[in-house]
């Protein structure tokens, strides 16, 4: 806060005013002043012209500063610290403080106890600021602290309301703490920033300003008498009457009002008319008591009587319908100012993403009669609209910037947008990140979905291959060892004597799902189990396709053999390649397990039969 060196009342101190928001001012700005009205402040800071403060005013703020100055003391002893009065201001903002502490930390607030005040501060005494609440304190003192608040920095203010004797002694004092109240802080800043756009934009009226509306007299229709004298002798003045009622209806009857002076001036001519309508009915009374001859008076008193009603009744008719048009215009006037606003923030924010802003232009003027107070309390519910409409917009602008910052990626989403830029922002973080990180765990989980069966797909090629490959180097080895046992007997044949016949064994048969093919004899292959004799090359019929997921341990398998025992390596040998793993333990079809036993009873016994070949 910056401070100012002003003395209340200088020409300095009112130039200052001017040329700032004061908080004094800011109930009026937002329509909750019962001094003043909005346009009434508009109207002063257009044009400059402070209204004339007349005797009775000033009495009024004369016994203020007394009780001012009488309750100071008092209230630096609840404080604990001195108060000096202070103007301060924070940008366009500003704030006279009846008393300000040196650190700024509390302030105090006097004003003179009513009986408003002693309702919302019923406790009395000097630690009445423990027991009463300033929350419920008017409207238009918390708008005043709240801003003193806002320009000062300070913790508090100490709200006190004091009467005093004639010899300024003080009888009565309340007093409450007030303290931030960061809604109102936040309508009264957007208020402001209202209220200076309006400002910018002001026209006055052109109609002259008067403190009350007195309509002005009606000049006075002739008194209607009839005098009758003898038996046919009528004495009556409707000729000076006539032509005194054609010059008022034709010059100066009101047939269409403007504004609340003509309103009220057709109000007083509409009654001088029903004054003529009963003169003429009583004078008709007066002389049909005294004659009955009396047709052509009557007529002509009929005449002047219709000429007046029918009159009347159309003047009657035009204040009705003209002060209910004018009504209608009024209310729709701000309903119209009202939706031009929503459609230049809906144009600021790029799309229509206003909600509908209620306005009860109608309940307001209800009860009221004259038009500029009409007009007065729409402009000041358009002006409350129209703060509610940019705090709205504000909000929306905040969430719109935020989610193109944060979640131009995730546009899809968010297809619910115009309804959430709605929600207060903290809450449209909260909800935007969790459907972001709900998302991204879903993507997450469906792409290790997707490796996880590549990762399965490539291991059952890479499976399928070596398979092919074993099989592949098996027939090759089965090939080269055919070759080598064909040239060996031919070298043996060519080298060895014709043999005696001697009876050939029958060959032992191997299991009809195994081919074993034994090496033939070798001149190098004497010795039993020699290491440079070839094994037997197995060869396997064709497994069914498994219908179920790999399950056999190793091990198990190991189990189920013992004392034998084989191993992966060994296994993938006899054409048995593991199909997945769990762990450290490598998993086979329990299928293939009586395929893998006779796989293992073909190989011993090839492996017999090559040891008796040899030997």
């Amino acid at each position: 806060m910056k401070t100012h060196d002003l003395t209340p009342g200088s020409d300095a101190w009112h130039l200052h005013r001017k040329q700032h928001f004061n908080a004094s001012d800011a109930p009026a700005m937002m329509g909750r002043s019962p001094y003043r009205t909005r346009t009434d402040l508009l109207h002063e800071l257009h044009t400059g012209l402070a209204p004339t403060v007349d005797a009775s005013t000033q009495r009024i703020f004369d016994q203020g500063h007394r009780i001012e100055a009488a309750m100071r003391p008092i209230g630096e002893a609840i404080i604990g610290d001195d108060l000096a009065p202070v103007v301060g201001t924070a940008g366009e903002l500003s704030a006279s403080f009846d008393g300000l502490t040196f650190m700024g930390h509390e302030g105090w607030e006097c004003k003179t106890v009513n009986d408003d005040l002693r309702a919302a501060l019923p406790n009395e005494g000097r630690d009445s600021h423990a027991l009463n609440d300033a929350s419920k304190l008017p409207l238009h003192f918390r708008i005043q602290m709240e801003q003193q608040l806002h320009v000062s920095g300070a913790r508090r203010i100490l709200f006190t309301a004091g009467r005093l004797s004639d010899d300024d002694e003080v009888i009565e004092e309340r007093h409450a703490w007030y303290t931030p109240d960061q809604a109102l802080c936040a309508q009264i800043i957007s208020g402001w920033k209202q209220f200076a756009e309006d400002l910018a934009a002001y026209v006055p009226s052109t109609a002259p300003a008067v403190e009350k509306i007195v309509a002005e007299p009606v000049e006075a229709l002739p008194a209607v008498f009839v005098r009758v004298e003898g038996s046919i002798v009528v004495h009556e003045n409707f000729d000076a009457f006539e032509v005194a009622v054609r010059n008022f209806l034709e010059h100066r009857l009101i047939r269409a009002p403007k504004n609340d002076q003509a309103f009220a001036d057709l109000e007083v001519q509409i009654k001088a008319m029903k004054g003529a309508e009963a003169a003429l009915d009583g004078a008709e009374e007066g002389w049909i008591a005294q004659i009955e001859a009396v047709s052509n008076a009557k007529r002509r008193k009929d005449v002047l009587r219709a000429l007046v009603r029918e009159n009347r009744l159309m003047a009657e008719k035009i204040l009705s319908t003209e002060k209910e048009r004018r009504r209608t215009e009024i209310v729709m006037g701000g309903t119209a100012a009202l939706k031009a606003h929503v459609d230049a923030l809906n144009a600021r924010l790029g799309k229509p993403y206003m909600p509908i802003v209620t306005a009860d232009f109608a309940g307001c003027v209800k009860g009221l009669k004259s038009l500029a107070s009409m007009e007065d309390k729409v402009a000041g519910e358009l002006a409350r609209c129209k703060i509610a409409a940019n705090d709205v917009a504000d909000r929306i602008d905040i969430n719109l910037k935020w989610l193109r910052e944060h979640a131009a990626a995730h546009t899809f989403l968010f297809a619910d947008a115009p309804g959430l830029v709605l929600k207060a922002h903290d809450d449209l973080v909260a909800l935007a990140q969790n459907r972001i990180a709900a998302h991204n765990a879903e993507v997450a989980r469906k792409e290790e979905e997707q490796r996880a069966q590549i990762r399965a797909e490539e291991q059952e090629r890479a499976d399928r291959e070596a398979r092919t490959r074993l099989a592949a180097e098996q027939a090759e080895q089965a090939r080269i060892q055919r070759e080598a046992e064909e040239a060996e007997r031919k070298r043996i044949a060519a080298a060895a004597p014709a043999p005696t016949a001697a009876p050939t064994p029958e060959p032992t048969q191997p299991p009809a799902a195994v081919q074993i093919v034994a090496p033939a004899p070798s001149s190098q292959a004497v010795v039993a189990n020699s290491p440079l004799a070839a094994p037997a090359v197995i060869q396997m019929a064709p497994r069914p396709a498994p219908t179920a997921a790999p399950t056999l341990k190793l091990g198990d398998l190991n189990a189920r053999i013992a004392p034998l025992s084989i191993d992966a390596a060994g296994l993938a040998k006899l054409g048995f390649v593991h199909q997945a793993t769990d762990k450290s333990a490598k998993l086979y079809h329990a299928g293939d397990f009586g395929a893998m036993v006779d796989s293992m009873v073909a190989h011993l016994r090839a492996a017999a039969e090559q040891n008796r070949l040899v030997s």
